[in-house]
């Protein structure tokens, strides 16, 4: 499939989701990103945004499946992945598939419940299967992992750990919408208290798994320079020289930046990456991977604020 086609097709997709969807074009395309690119997003915002509606908009196009947790700490990692329960009329254990059989999984919330519900998605999230006594049985290769979490309240919430951030592609930040988007959101939605029903909006499917892996197959097979390969990994490899980090990304995060700016310039009907590619890229890409130094926590520089110098300082190809 040319990139120009995927484009299209992916044109359609944001229309059909912004039926919905007010505003956020940022996080709807970074959504899309992490789609081609068989990746994972964790988006951080406040109550109210309509994080599930997007997700479930955003899976209702693509005509794939979509199902929802709600992470809670009494959450139990088989009320994840499922379990074998014995059958007393068969006289046999028979599975019992839990909510990660699915495309598109929202994991609401995914702070609230302890490591050990966390890490049950850890192989969901790399190896796209899941290990249930002893027994491997595989997700689709459509599955994608949409986690949520709330940044202004933190009594009950178990931050999660370095290892399950560095399986997120991106993270997004989902902000308040504009004035103007607000009086929007109100003028559609403002009717009802209860969240609204896709089925109101009629939205179309505009795409489906043949069209999901003819276009990771384009982005597989997209040309990326020698010279913004080397731009890729001399990016990752200054956040581990930053005296503002105390521990930098991995080489994961090279091969996921590669893979990213790939998707990107397919979704901008380009059959090649430029070096703008990599910038748009790197902060919602490894600013989760990386961990600030004291010094710097206590300048109050974020993570995102050193990826952004080591934009300026390292040198882009032209």
């Amino acid at each position: 499939m040319e990139p120009e086609a995927v484009r299209e097709t992916i044109d359609r997709l944001r229309e059909q989701v912004h039926r919905v969807i007010v505003g956020q074009s940022r996080v709807v395309d970074l959504l899309t990103i992490a789609l081609l690119a068989e990746g994972h997003v964790l988006v951080e915002g406040v109550p109210g945004t309509a994080k599930t509606l997007l997700a479930h908009a955003f899976a209702e196009s693509l005509d794939l499946s979509f199902r929802r947790i709600q992470f809670t700490p009494d959450l139990m990692p088989g009320d994840v992945i499922g379990t074998n329960l014995f059958n007393f009329q068969s006289g046999e254990f028979r599975l019992t598939k839990g909510p990660v059989f699915t495309d598109i999984l929202l994991a609401d919330e995914v702070n609230r419940t302890p490591p050990k519900t966390q890490a049950a998605l850890l192989e969901a999230m790399q190896e796209r299967s899941v290990t249930i006594d002893g027994t491997t049985h595989p997700l689709g290769d459509a599955f994608m992992v949409l986690a949520t979490q709330n940044p202004i309240e933190q009594e009950g919430t178990y931050p999660l750990p370095e290892a399950q951030l560095d399986r997120f592609l991106l993270k997004v930040r989902m902000g308040y919408p504009s004035r103007e988007n607000e009086l929007e959101v109100v003028r559609r939605h403002g009717k009802h208290t209860a969240m609204p029903r896709l089925a109101d909006f009629g939205l179309e499917k505009v795409a489906d798994r043949a069209f999901l892996r003819a276009a990771r197959d384009t982005v597989s097979r997209l040309l990326l320079s020698e010279e913004v390969m080397e731009y890729v990994v001399d990016l990752v490899r200054a956040t581990r020289e930053s005296p503002a980090l105390l521990f930098g990304a991995s080489p994961r995060a090279s091969n996921m930046l590669a893979v990213a700016s790939r998707a990107l310039a397919v979704m901008r009907g380009r059959d090649y990456v430029i070096p703008d590619d990599v910038k748009e890229l790197a902060v919602p890409l490894l600013a989760h991977r990386v961990v600030a130094s004291p010094d710097a926590q206590i300048e109050g520089k974020s993570t995102e604020s050193v990826i952004r110098s080591l934009l300026e300082e390292v040198p882009a190809p032209r």
